[in-house]
């Protein structure tokens, strides 16, 4: 008995801890199109994942291509089949562009973010942006907040945690440092990422924590697959899975607890004084004013009324239900606030009241234009025009096989917008019909007019657009007049206040200043404002004083002067992207809004 008891017990010691495993199966980055290679392939995986042995299986990021409702509801079809516990993140596929401003995800799987408890590891995942624009990675400020009150419930003695998210832990995800600073507080073992189509192993920048970028669904030369971690009691162990072959060990790393000795030094911020506000959730919109107050949006879907010249005072609130990412427009009495829910919200901008909601068949997410009661607004496969004084339709253009996202420009009687369906619009402003539209030659979405604000001068239309070119096009016919790339342009414009000038900020951080006059390009001057890789679209403004505002995508404002033609002062606002430039119209004074959340007056 006693040699029984022996062999049994010598036998458990040579069990492999394998046997002790918590089984993750990752898919990352797979891109489904209705009708591609990766739309088969990813059947074939849910087919085999079925077989798998697993505990929980993570969709990390970048279901689809260009985030559209067809593409999602697509997905999910095909992801419904998977037998086990299937958690879904959005990747930045699905929140830089989106016809329903990223609430289809939340209509197909209920959130964006989630917690699960398997043996004895809580698992964890939060999604990220850039959100409806181009820009880094960014977690929204509710969702640090969400991780940390989560992870403090359910970590228990003996919890391990495993994280999920789509973008590593590195500088191109604008807020790691906090991010990070709330994974630090508990016992983060692994960290997995996607986004970048490839195994690598590495560990946070600021946190120490152990990290691992997954493979994509389609890796190239034939080669499709997905990721199975293994966690053991001692170990985090990954193998590559691709379909129809055995599973290879890709890489590990030891069960350990973040290095709590390793910290960051936070950017040195400068304006704190002139902050107006900070909300606990991020901010996405440009913002409104008018002589006595603030008006924005939130990710939670807030529209907010803050006091101009008090400090975090807020004068109300009201819920839509969605996400924000078009401007408030004041006209009038109301402010009127249009929302990813399909839904105008007419409200009463002294108290906050809701007037009047009215319904339509998509998104709103481009910034309004009001010119006296006439309100010019686009949105999913539309162009309105709406009378504000009796709040009712006057037209709508649905031409549009995409959807609009950055605000039109109305000159003389002509409307210019451009949309995410390759094209720029010229349409008459009193009726709604279409005088013309241009494209520039690429049949790619995500190459054109779709989130610029043109110039319009008396006689040409000048675009930027993410494929690196300055365009102008004669306003009357829709031809092309010339079209330059001696730099890499990208979406974010602006025009002197004597309309002779146009200002673009390149993607190497310059300031262009180009001549809106004649019929050649004509490079007036070029700044460089220090500001390294650029990829995020704000517009650039000139105030009454003749100084140039520029926005980027790490909390900068940069102030420019065009007369001497060097920058006059650099604003550290922030780590996140800064959402727009907007000028006081009661006092001329500069203001901005950061993603992560805060509210500037730009002063010296």
């Amino acid at each position: 008995m006693k040699l029984r008891l022996f062999f049994l017990i010598v036998a458990m010691a040579l069990i492999s801890p394998l046997m002790m495993a918590t089984r993750i199966v990752v898919l990352a980055d797979v891109h489904v199109v209705p009708g591609n290679e990766c739309e088969s392939k990813l059947k074939e995986a849910v087919a085999e994942i079925n077989g798998i042995d697993a505990d929980i299986v993570v969709m990390n990021g970048d279901l689809t291509n260009e985030g559209s409702d067809k593409e999602l509801h697509n997905v999910k079809s095909i992801l419904d089949g998977i037998k086990h516990k299937l958690y879904v993140l959005p990747g930045n596929h699905e929140t830089t562009w989106s016809q329903s401003a990223t609430k289809t995800i939340f209509d197909l799987w209920g959130n964006d973010r989630f917690v699960a408890e398997v043996d004895d590891l809580v698992i964890v995942g939060i999604a990220c942006g850039p959100y409806m624009k181009m820009g880094d990675g960014h977690v929204k400020q509710e969702d640090l907040y969400w991780l940390d009150k989560t992870l403090s419930e359910k970590v228990a003695e003996g919890k391990r945690v495993v994280s999920f998210n789509h973008y590593p832990l590195l500088k191109d995800l604008d807020n790691f440092q906090t991010y990070c600073g709330f994974l630090k507080k508990y016992p983060v073992i692994a960290h997995v990422n996607g986004h970048y189509h490839k195994y690598e192993k590495y560990r946070s920048e600021n946190g120490g924590i152990n990290c691992m970028m997954v493979r994509s669904l389609d890796r190239k030369n034939g080669d499709f697959g997905y990721t199975i971690m293994d966690v053991t009691p001692d170990s985090v162990i990954f193998y590559n899975k691709q379909l129809g072959q055995e599973a290879v060990r890709v890489d590990a790393f030891a069960s350990e607890l973040p290095d709590a000795t390793k910290t960051y030094e936070s950017p040195l911020l400068d304006c704190n004084e002139n902050m107006a506000y900070e909300s606990d959730a991020s901010i996405f919109t440009r913002l409104a004013i008018d002589e006595k107050a603030i008006y924005f949006g939130t990710s939670l879907g807030e529209v907010k009324a803050v006091a101009k010249n008090e400090k975090n005072k807020e004068l109300w609130s009201v819920a839509t239900g969605a996400s924000l990412f078009a401007r408030p427009i004041v006209a009038g009495d109301y402010l009127i606030v249009p929302s990813a829910t399909k839904e105008l919200l007419w409200i009463d901008r002294k108290t906050g009241e809701i007037l009047q909601r009215d319904s339509s068949e998509g998104a709103y997410v481009a910034d309004g234009v009001c010119l006296g009661n006439e309100l010019y607004l686009g949105g999913y496969n539309k162009m309105e025009k709406w009378d504000v004084a009796t709040r009712k339709l006057i037209w709508r253009f649905d031409s549009i096989n995409n959807y609009c996202q950055a605000a039109s420009v109305i000159a003389g009687n002509e409307i210019f917008f451009g949309a995410w369906d390759t094209y720029l619009y010229c349409l008459d402003a009193s009726t709604g019909a279409l005088k013309w539209k241009w494209n520039n030659g690429k049949k790619n979405n995500q190459l054109g007019p779709g989130n610029v604000v043109p110039v319009v001068t008396d006689d040409k239309v000048i675009i930027v657009a993410p494929d690196r070119y300055m365009t102008a096009i004669d306003r009357k016919t829709g031809k092309t007049i010339w079209r330059n790339k001696d730099h890499k342009y990208r979406e974010s414009l602006g025009v002197s206040n004597d309309g002779s000038r146009v200002y673009a900020k390149t993607m190497d951080g310059e300031l262009v200043a180009v001549s809106t006059l004649g019929n050649e390009f004509n490079e007036l001057w070029i700044v460089d404002m220090t500001l390294g890789y650029e990829h995020a679209p704000c517009i650039v403004a000139e105030n009454a004083e003749g100084k140039v505002f520029a926005g980027s995508r790490q909390g900068k404002v940069v102030k420019v002067d065009p007369i001497k033609r060097s920058v006059e002062r650099v604003y550290n606002l922030g780590v996140s992207e800064i959402n727009g430039i907007d000028i006081d119209p009661t006092t001329g004074n500069v203001y901005v809004s950061l993603i992560e959340g805060k509210i500037y007056q730009v002063a010296d």
